[in-house]
């Protein structure tokens, strides 16, 4: 059969090395599935689907450096895990029969307890019994906080399973960033970051096991691993299993275009995503270490993991190459500049120039203060009525008072800027039923945070005074204590702290502790986002679109003004519902939706005006490197994918939702009544950007738009700047 498209020119910039223990893993791993069931008899493969697949060839090129016992370990681990994906396909994903699938995966997380001595059922089928021999063959090695994030990141690989076979069922493409979340759980990658860790002797350090430094390295590896697997499986997984999940079938649909270039277009995202390991890798990791204060057994730690993921994206990219289960015609042998060196026939000298140098040179390299005219605008496709509160005028004068009352409207912005700005106007469509205290409230929260979005680019940014904006946000932080949100206060000596300490004493005051610490760490997403952001200014580095849309969640505050509403239900819904998989695809696809109409408005006051690096139009025009209207269109098929996908969501996995939490009427009422604050949410919020001055051409020129075409002037800019830098 012919293959669909050409392979493109992979980023590999480090040869593959092969693990001494080979021939030893082979055999090991051949007896080990024959004594588990998965050989004959098994009705999935026969020894000579094992043999020809090699996982014993792709463990020894990821995992160079380790010794036999740990090779032949993680080997097994990887023929189950391409066993369950063989299996389930067979037996579940063909038939399509989602209720045997979904008891099937419901025993599986019984044969991972968190203690050992807990005991297991027995296994019934050969998925069973061997995950059962190789968590109690693993777990004694690692500590509990592994044991966690292993089970969690296994669970997410068999149970988001069901994803690809619901999609298989609808006939449904899912859009790209859908993809790619759902593709990290699915493909299973995280799950091998945790395999890396074991087999290079490198536990993560708790402390920074959950920071975003170390979840950009496992996130943008998994991507790399995935988008790789998805160029190679194309033909096996779209032409012969009739798979609807692969990243070259995503953006072929997506961008209306041919295989070839979407396969190059996936080569592309892949080569961004290795990029973006690399930046982090070095620009992020060693501050963080030094932050955190880690030793420097922590230290060579976390550097052992960086470099054992790094090894698995080039062994992986050579077992790609040579097994029988992917569209390699060729590939072996080809024009390396080093042959005959064991594991360099990936390494080609083109790898590091030509087109993904290009991409890296267009990230550093834009000009800022183009030219570029009155933002374009599509025509959104958002079928929510708007409904505004009665209060909002009243709500307005309040929330300015309050802003000029803390000193909010003597530097960056003064009163008329802030009327025109109207921020009452988005909180009065955000949420219609509020009463005019819970209004007010909600202004100030959004006068707070935009006038930090202001602020942060405008003292920090532009000085590149990193340590000085570090120093601020932690004071910040100091100001919101859990234990007693009212302490806040004493601590606050500069106008954006006082005011952040009373909105903290006002609202997280009421709240029961668990509410609290939700809203904390909502407030500290948002802070942390805005340190990005002057990272990449730093750098004067356009970001990775995958992060960019990840981190812009953040940076909008979306996560914030979200728990607002949510808090409302918290009294009738389990905790444990907002922490499903379809609760966290609803509120990312609305938030992706509500960002993404903030980047469109404000393209020509950030892109024009500003100077700015954060604006998802500029990130897919220098990805694509495509003119201004056609990433506009592309921005606009981007929201159109998200808005579908929330409601794709709200009709066929809600419904199941509610079944799988035992929901009553009032419950199932109540999770409506979420929806609908949702879907306010995003009314409210293009209502706004419609009504607002600061985004039209008349304002980003005029100064009513954009308070850093004048900068901060007047009393006290120098001294916010002296503040910054003494933590004051």
């Amino acid at each position: 059969m012919p293959q669909p498209f050409v392979m493109p020119d992979f980023y590999v910039p480090y040869p593959a090395r092969l693990n001494p223990h080979l021939e030893a893993a082979r055999t090991h791993t051949r007896d080990w599935a024959r004594a588990m069931g998965m050989l004959e008899g098994s009705g999935v493969w026969e020894q000579h689907d094992l043999d020809s697949h090699d996982y014993a060839l792709l463990c020894s090129y990821t995992h160079p450096d380790c010794d036999e016992e740990a090779l032949n370990l993680v080997t097994d681990w990887y023929t189950w895990v391409f066993f369950f994906d063989d299996h389930f396909l067979e037996i579940y994903k063909r038939p399509q029969d989602r209720s045997g699938g979904k008891a099937y995966l419901d025993r599986l997380p019984l044969f991972m307890p968190a203690d050992p001595a807990a005991g297991m059922p027995e296994p019934t089928n050969p998925v069973e019994a061997g995950l059962a021999d190789l968590w109690l063959r693993t777990v004694p090695s690692m500590s509990e906080g592994w044991r966690v994030r292993f089970a969690e990141a296994t669970e997410h690989l068999l149970y988001e399973s069901l994803w690809e076979l619901d999609n298989i069922n609808d006939g449904r493409v899912a859009n790209p960033v859908e993809y790619i979340e759902m593709r990290r759980k699915v493909g299973g990658a995280p799950w091998s970051a945790g395999l890396v860790e074991y087999a290079a002797g490198a536990e993560v350090p708790a402390q920074v096991a959950y920071s975003r430094p170390l979840r950009v390295l496992r996130d943008a590896f998994s991507d790399a691993v995935h988008l790789r697997n998805d160029l190679f499986s194309y033909q096996r997984e779209v032409e012969d299993e009739g798979e609807n999940s692969n990243g070259v079938l995503v953006l072929e649909k997506f961008l209306g275009c041919t295989t070839q270039e979407a396969a190059n277009a996936v080569n592309d995202l892949l080569t961004s995503r290795l990029q973006q390991f690399e930046n982090t890798a070095l620009t992020e990791v060693p501050l963080l270490a030094a932050e955190k204060g880690l030793s420097a057994a922590e230290c060579a730690a976390v550097a052992a993991y960086a470099k054992g993921l790094q090894d698995w994206q080039s062994g992986g990219h050579e077992w790609h190459m040579r097994s029988s289960r992917y569209m390699n015609e060729g590939m072996v042998g080809g024009p390396s500049r080093l042959e005959g060196v064991l594991g360099t026939s990936a390494f080609d000298i083109r790898t590091l120039f030509g087109r993904p140098a290009a991409s890296r040179l267009r990230s550093l390299t834009h000009v800022p203060h183009q030219r570029v005219g009155p933002s374009l605008l599509p025509e959104f496709d958002l079928p929510y009525p708007l409904a505004l509160s009665p209060h909002h005028a009243e709500a307005g004068r309040l929330s300015l008072d309050w802003a000029e009352r803390f000193g909010l409207l003597d530097d960056l912005w003064d009163r008329p800027m802030a009327e025109g700005f109207d921020l009452a106007l988005c909180s009065a469509g955000l949420d219609p039923d509020a009463t005019l205290e819970e209004l007010e409230l909600s202004t100030e929260w959004l006068t707070w945070g935009t006038y930090g979005d202001d602020y942060y680019p405008a003292v920090f940014g532009r000085t590149r005074n990193l340590l000085g904006a570090k120093e601020q946000t932690e004071r910040f932080k100091a100001c919101m204590p859990l234990d007693d949100p009212a302490a806040g206060a004493a601590l606050a000596v500069n106008p954006m702290e006082r005011s952040l300490a009373d909105l903290w004493a006002r609202t997280a005051g009421p709240q029961s502790p668990e509410a609290r610490a939700q809203l904390r760490y909502a407030l500290d997403v948002m802070l942390d986002s805005w340190m990005w952001e002057l990272h990449n200014q730093a750098q004067h580095r356009v970001p990775d679109p995958v992060d960019y849309i990840e981190m812009r969640r953040s940076t909008f505050g979306s996560e914030l003004t979200m728990l607002m509403c949510r808090l409302r239900q918290d009294d009738v819904l389990p905790p444990e519902l907002y922490r499903s998989g379809t609760v966290r695809a609803l509120e990312n696809a609305v938030m992706d939706y509500g960002a993404l109409i903030n980047d469109l408005f404000s393209y020509q006051k950030e892109i024009e005006v500003e100077g700015e690096v954060h604006n998802g139009v500029l990130v897919l025009q220098t990805f694509f490197d495509c003119d201004y209207p056609t990433a506009v269109a592309m921005v606009d098929d981007l929201m159109r994918g998200r808005r579908r996908q929330y409601e794709h969501l709200k009709a066929r996995e809600v419904p199941l939702m509610y079944e799988e939490f035992g929901l009553d009427a009032a419950g199932r009422q109540a999770f409506e009544a979420y929806l609908r604050e949702l879907e306010d949410w995003l009314a409210g919020i293009l209502n706004w950007h419609r009504k607002v001055r600061r985004y039209g051409a008349e304002d980003v020129r005029s100064g009513s738009g954009s308070t850093l075409l004048r900068g901060p002037t007047g009393l006290g800019t120098s001294t916010a700047r002296v503040a910054a830098l003494l933590g004051r």
